[in-house]
Protein backbone atom coordinates (compact mmCIF):
# COMPACT_ATOMS: atom_id res chain seq x y z
CA UNK A 1 0.00 0.00 0.00
CA UNK A 2 1.21 3.37 -1.02
CA UNK A 3 1.82 5.93 2.24
CA UNK A 4 1.24 9.67 1.75
CA UNK A 5 4.95 10.77 1.92
CA UNK A 6 3.18 13.37 4.44
CA UNK A 7 2.27 10.89 6.59
CA UNK A 8 5.49 8.66 6.66
CA UNK A 9 7.23 8.19 9.90
CA UNK A 10 10.47 7.57 8.02
CA UNK A 11 10.38 10.96 6.50
CA UNK A 12 9.32 12.28 9.81
CA UNK A 13 12.58 10.92 11.39
CA UNK A 14 15.16 12.01 8.78
CA UNK A 15 13.17 15.81 9.19
CA UNK A 16 13.74 15.22 13.07
CA UNK A 17 17.12 13.71 12.77
CA UNK A 18 18.36 16.90 10.53
CA UNK A 19 16.97 19.53 13.17
CA UNK A 20 18.29 17.27 16.04
CA UNK A 21 21.41 17.71 14.48
CA UNK A 22 21.28 21.39 13.57
CA UNK A 23 20.45 22.54 17.13
CA UNK A 24 23.60 20.32 18.35
CA UNK A 25 25.87 21.45 16.01
CA UNK A 26 24.65 24.99 17.64
CA UNK A 27 25.13 24.49 20.79
CA UNK A 28 28.28 22.53 20.38
CA UNK A 29 29.62 25.26 18.13
CA UNK A 30 29.71 27.50 20.90
CA UNK A 31 32.26 25.32 22.57
CA UNK A 32 34.00 24.82 19.85
CA UNK A 33 33.40 21.16 18.65
CA UNK A 34 31.01 19.59 15.60
CA UNK A 35 28.02 16.93 16.39
CA UNK A 36 29.32 13.65 16.99
CA UNK A 37 32.80 15.08 19.07
CA UNK A 38 31.05 15.53 22.19
CA UNK A 39 30.03 11.18 22.27
CA UNK A 40 34.14 10.96 21.34
CA UNK A 41 34.73 12.87 24.49
CA UNK A 42 32.27 11.16 26.66
CA UNK A 43 33.56 7.99 25.71
CA UNK A 44 36.93 8.61 26.65
CA UNK A 45 35.72 10.52 29.86
CA UNK A 46 34.50 7.09 30.94
CA UNK A 47 37.67 5.10 29.36
CA UNK A 48 40.46 6.78 28.49
CA UNK A 49 42.93 5.05 26.26
CA UNK A 50 40.95 3.20 24.18
CA UNK A 51 41.91 1.74 20.38
CA UNK A 52 40.22 3.80 17.69
CA UNK A 53 38.74 0.40 16.48
CA UNK A 54 37.09 0.28 20.31
CA UNK A 55 35.84 3.89 20.15
CA UNK A 56 34.27 3.26 16.05
CA UNK A 57 32.74 0.17 17.62
CA UNK A 58 30.90 2.08 20.25
CA UNK A 59 30.32 4.95 18.15
CA UNK A 60 29.03 2.57 15.46
CA UNK A 61 31.18 4.37 12.94
CA UNK A 62 33.14 2.97 10.01
CA UNK A 63 36.96 3.03 10.99
CA UNK A 64 38.18 5.60 8.55
CA UNK A 65 35.31 8.04 9.95
CA UNK A 66 36.97 7.60 13.38
CA UNK A 67 40.50 8.34 11.92
CA UNK A 68 39.43 11.48 10.46
CA UNK A 69 37.66 12.54 13.93
CA UNK A 70 40.83 11.99 15.89
CA UNK A 71 42.58 13.47 13.62
CA UNK A 72 40.77 16.79 13.83
CA UNK A 73 40.79 16.61 17.58
CA UNK A 74 44.72 15.51 17.51
CA UNK A 75 45.29 18.42 15.65
CA UNK A 76 42.80 21.15 17.95
CA UNK A 77 45.04 19.66 21.12
CA UNK A 78 42.02 17.57 22.79
CA UNK A 79 43.40 14.47 22.15
CA UNK A 80 46.49 12.10 21.49
CA UNK A 81 47.15 8.74 19.66
CA UNK A 82 50.05 6.62 21.16
CA UNK A 83 51.01 3.10 19.81
CA UNK A 84 49.87 0.59 22.33
CA UNK A 85 52.66 -0.85 24.62
CA UNK A 86 52.40 -4.54 23.67
CA UNK A 87 50.69 -4.11 20.18
CA UNK A 88 52.52 -1.27 17.78
CA UNK A 89 49.80 -1.58 15.31
CA UNK A 90 47.04 -0.79 17.44
CA UNK A 91 46.72 3.04 18.43
CA UNK A 92 45.31 4.43 21.57
CA UNK A 93 43.60 7.80 21.94
CA UNK A 94 43.76 9.51 25.45
CA UNK A 95 42.08 12.92 26.31
CA UNK A 96 44.61 16.03 26.88
CA UNK A 97 44.29 18.63 28.92
CA UNK A 98 42.50 21.09 26.34
CA UNK A 99 39.62 17.89 25.69
CA UNK A 100 38.75 17.17 29.66
CA UNK A 101 38.30 21.16 30.14
CA UNK A 102 35.14 20.74 27.43
CA UNK A 103 33.47 18.46 30.24
CA UNK A 104 31.18 21.04 31.65
CA UNK A 105 30.42 22.83 28.41
CA UNK A 106 29.88 19.39 26.69
CA UNK A 107 27.19 18.47 30.13
CA UNK A 108 25.40 21.55 29.67
CA UNK A 109 25.31 21.66 25.81
CA UNK A 110 23.70 18.22 25.86
CA UNK A 111 20.99 19.15 28.78
CA UNK A 112 20.51 22.15 26.90
CA UNK A 113 19.62 20.09 23.57
CA UNK A 114 17.46 17.54 25.67
CA UNK A 115 15.52 20.25 27.06
CA UNK A 116 14.69 21.95 24.12
CA UNK A 117 14.09 18.37 22.49
CA UNK A 118 11.58 17.26 25.34
CA UNK A 119 9.75 20.57 25.56
CA UNK A 120 6.54 20.69 25.83
CA UNK A 121 6.35 16.79 26.48
CA UNK A 122 4.92 15.80 29.98
CA UNK A 123 6.99 13.57 31.51
CA UNK A 124 4.78 10.08 31.11
CA UNK A 125 5.07 11.27 27.23
CA UNK A 126 8.70 11.55 27.59
CA UNK A 127 8.63 8.26 28.84
CA UNK A 128 6.59 6.78 26.03
CA UNK A 129 8.60 8.36 23.29
CA UNK A 130 11.69 6.72 24.43
CA UNK A 131 9.96 3.35 24.74
CA UNK A 132 8.87 3.87 20.96
CA UNK A 133 11.99 5.73 19.44
CA UNK A 134 13.92 2.09 21.64
CA UNK A 135 12.01 -0.11 19.74
CA UNK A 136 12.36 1.85 16.10
CA UNK A 137 16.02 1.38 16.94
CA UNK A 138 15.47 -2.19 17.86
CA UNK A 139 13.64 -2.90 14.45
CA UNK A 140 15.97 -0.99 12.14
CA UNK A 141 18.89 -2.87 13.79
CA UNK A 142 18.05 -6.51 13.99
CA UNK A 143 18.64 -8.56 11.20
CA UNK A 144 15.44 -9.44 9.41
Amino acid sequence: MHQDMHHSISLLLIHICRAHRGCAEGTLNEIGLHAGQEAFLCLLWNQDGQTQTQLAEQMGIQPPTLHKMVARLESAGMVMRRPDAEDQRVSRVYLLDKGRALHDGIQRAQAELEARTTANLTLDERVLLRRLLLQVQTNLTTPE
